[in-house]
């Protein structure tokens, strides 16, 4: 990153390789520093270097808590440094760039956050920003709650804090200044440093067990690793959770010390305080993914095969209730996700969870719900099984339930089921026949008969050596005099890490005809185009959510329209453009009024 310009009549310090000293800052108010740092910063004045190197974070991360800085031992082999790198990139947040390193060490691999340091009188700086930040910036307590007011915040805080910067430092260069304004962001309306893991999308959970273990990420490719970034102390991890709770209306303390919520990002964040987390404070963040995985990328990367996705198809278009199985992290809310924008619009969907995390097209006619624990006075609680009787009343077409746990719920489901309703949900369990033997006993414990309403089984399994998802089973439940088993139509071979058929279908498809009135012949030839879809979306790379809900929307309104767009190969149609936001001159006037409004009464409260 460049530094500024030497001849700014304020200096930021920053220490590099060059230990040529610097000009100091000199603040504007005389007691912002000490004896003691004035000396300090006496001691650095000269020019800035133009260029700074890229120092590794220091390996005794005991004595670096709640900090990644550059490390005096610059001496490392360079060799060996570079065949130690596994993998290495910039991530930009609010601005801010960072460089992450990937690296074998002694114990493993190593996520390293590279973050530049900032010294002692652009500390005393930002601190002045801060409380300037803080007067002048006026925020409502309700914008706080409301989730779709963080950016609006967020944009208020930059623009206030860019201003304030230039008004200091007239001649700090652009990248320093976004750097600075990015860190004053992540510090005040963030997590602090956690907010660029939290952005890295090669990421999926992140781990705080407490202040005295490094912070520990789950990676994409390479599973559990450690990371060099500590927390201060277990203050910070309380104030963490605290910020987390606020933001969706809770608390959490020594009274409720469980907590269960969703970042402004939408993942999912769970915190547990001491004493009953016996190390320390624990925060625990599963990721929701931005760009989220649709049925083409799932084929594409082998998760589950062309005619199951085909046959997946056919069973959500014309209402056949489907269940999905596997283990924790298998991949079942990922899956249940893809096979969403199956449904034809027009069907009005009601969704249930814990935590908000499908994402379903716009062109479907969606109503998300989420449950509520209760107050601090045990008032208000929003119970699983409270909203799926209250969806039965609000006319559902299809019932899309996040996870069966209870027996109550599962019976309501399953009534649902018996009732007409086409039903979506997901059930802990690594093989169909173990997906019967959990819903018939305790503690979930329906009646087998019940389990005739189920078309198919998909149950998802996590290859932990490979690093794999795939989906184990295809099956279909046959009911028994005395209990009911599993049919399955198709298999996973580990060995060969493909799919195969295992069986024929002795209901689904006799089903599906009492239904729809449609011979073998006639089904057989709606897979075979279905197939042809799937083909030419693998072949063109059509992968988006937008652009497969696109796609699925003109199969139901449009199939001639979507035909013809395959033949002439015409995949732009398919790739929405970026909507231009035109606004009126009144509304121009009236935005730039009340910007000018804000700036003066900022300007008063600094003169103040």
């Amino acid at each position: 990153m460049k530094r500024f310009d030497s001849k700014i009549k304020n200096k930021i310090i920053v220490k590099t390789k060059e230990k040529k000293p610097a000009e100091s800052l000199k603040p504007e108010k005389e007691n912002v520093f000490s004896k003691k740092n004035k000396e300090l910063i006496s001691q650095k004045k000269s020019k800035l270097s133009s260029k700074t190197i890229e120092k590794p974070v220091d390996r005794d991360l005991s004595k670096q808590k709640g900090k990644v800085i550059p490390t005096k031992d610059i001496g490392r082999e360079t060799d060996k440094k570079s065949n130690n790198l596994e993998k290495s990139y910039t991530l930009v947040i609010d601005k801010a760039k960072v460089d992450i390193k990937i690296e074998k060490e002694e114990r493993g691999l190593s996520y390293n956050l590279f973050i530049p340091k900032i010294d002692i009188g652009t500390e005393a700086l930002l601190d002045d920003v801060r409380e300037d930040l803080i007067s002048v910036t006026t925020v409502d307590v309700g914008e706080i709650i409301d989730q779709k007011s963080i950016s609006k915040i967020k944009n208020k805080f930059m623009k206030d804090a860019n201003r304030l910067l230039k008004e200091k430092i007239p001649h700090i260069e652009n990248e320093t200044q976004d750097f600075l304004v990015g860190i004053l962001m992540q510090e005040m309306l963030g997590l602090g440093k956690i907010e660029f893991l939290i952005n890295d999308p090669d990421l999926e959970e992140i781990v705080i067990i407490s202040n005295k273990e490094p912070v520990r990420v789950y990676h994409k490719k390479y599973g559990w690793i450690i990371t060099n970034i500590f927390l201060k102390s277990e203050a910070e991890i309380n104030n963490y959770a605290n910020i987390i709770a606020r933001r969706v209306g809770r608390q959490i303390n020594i009274l409720t010390p469980l907590l269960d919520a969703h970042v402004v990002t939408g993942d999912r964040a769970n915190a547990v305080l001491y004493p009953i987390s016996t190390k320390g404070n624990t925060i625990t963040i599963r990721k929701f993914a931005r760009d989220p995985w649709t049925i083409v990328d799932l084929i594409r990367n082998n998760t589950v095969s062309k005619d199951i996705a085909t046959l997946l198809w056919l069973a959500v278009e014309y209402e056949m209730n489907v269940l999905i199985s596997g283990g924790t992290a298998s991949g079942k809310t990922v899956f249940l996700n893809a096979i969403m924008p199956f449904i034809p619009p027009g069907h009005r969907i009601i969704s249930m969870e814990d935590t908000r995390e499908l994402m379903l097209p716009e062109f479907l006619y969606w109503s998300p719900l989420v449950t509520r624990t209760a107050n601090p006075e045990g008032k208000g609680e929003v119970t699983m099984l409270d909203l799926l009787i209250n969806s039965l009343r609000m006319r559902p077409d299809r019932i899309v339930l996040g996870e069966i746990r209870r027996q109550k719920e599962a019976e309501v489901l399953f009534e649902a089921m018996h009732t007409g309703h086409s039903v979506y949900s997901t059930v802990h369990a690594d093989t169909a026949n173990e997906t019967i033997r959990r819903l018939t006993n305790p503690p979930i414990d329906i009646p087998p008969i019940m389990l005739n309403n189920v078309n198919l089984n998909v149950v998802m399994f996590r290859d932990r050596r490979k690093g794999v998802r795939r989906v184990f089973q295809v099956a279909e439940f046959m009911p028994g005099k005395d209990r009911s088993t599993a049919n399955i139509l198709y298999r996973w071979v580990p060995e060969t890490d493909q799919f195969t058929t295992h069986n024929k279908s002795l209901s689904f498809f006799d089903e599906l005809s009492r239904h729809t009135g449609m011979s073998q012949a006639e089904i057989n030839k709606d897979l075979e185009n279905k197939r042809n879809i799937f083909d030419w979306l693998i072949k063109n790379k059509v992968r988006d959510l937008k652009s497969i809900g696109k796609v699925m929307n003109l199969y139901y309104i449009e199939q001639e329209k979507l035909q013809s767009i395959m033949k002439n190969n015409k995949v732009e149609e398919l790739i929405e453009p970026k909507k231009e936001i035109t606004k009126s001159n009144e509304i121009k006037e009236r935005e730039e009024s009340k910007e000018n409004q804000d700036k003066t009464k900022s300007e008063n409260k600094l003169q103040q």
